[in-house]
């Protein structure tokens, strides 16, 4: 299992949980972002940036992982891909996507789509709490035990 984190969008907080993760587990993690990333020193742990561009950090994640990797992504085609090819993926909010749950959340993600496009104010996401960022850690733990 690798980790792979769609970094340009990942709060500071969530990477913070990683790098902790990353380094008691042992397990290889890559942030790829289109801008510097900066990463601790030593452990399996590295920065990939990427040339700046629509889906271009997206587009490396996919060609680079494999079945049984781990994608962190609030980004719901990308977590849809990551599915696709057997890859677990997780939100930064906690959101674990299934097989199951995939399809619904892109046809959400297209009907607020649809919406702003329309020039409907659907506003955003909340701030990321306490509670987003236990849930990805209880998320996070349990997908890395499994793995061990």
């Amino acid at each position: 299992m690798k980790i792979w984190v769609d970094a340009d969008a990942c709060p500071v907080a969530i990477r913070e949980i990683l790098f902790r993760a990353a380094t008691r587990t042992g397990v290889p993690m890559t942030l790829v972002a289109n801008q510097p990333i900066r990463v601790p020193r030593g452990g399996r742990i590295d920065a990939l940036q990427v040339a700046a561009g629509f889906d271009v950090a997206d587009n490396e994640i996919v060609r680079r992982l494999t079945a049984g990797d781990l994608v962190i992504t609030a980004d719901i085609p990308l977590a849809a891909e990551a599915i696709e090819k057997g890859a677990h993926a997780l939100s930064p909010r906690g959101e674990l996507y299934s097989p199951d749950t995939i399809r619904a959340r892109l046809n959400m993600r297209d009907f607020m789509d649809t919406l702003r496009g329309s020039g409907i104010h659907t506003g955003g996401p909340p701030a990321l709490g306490q509670r987003e960022r236990q849930d990805f850690a209880n998320n996070l733990d349990r997908l890395l035990t499994r793995h061990a």
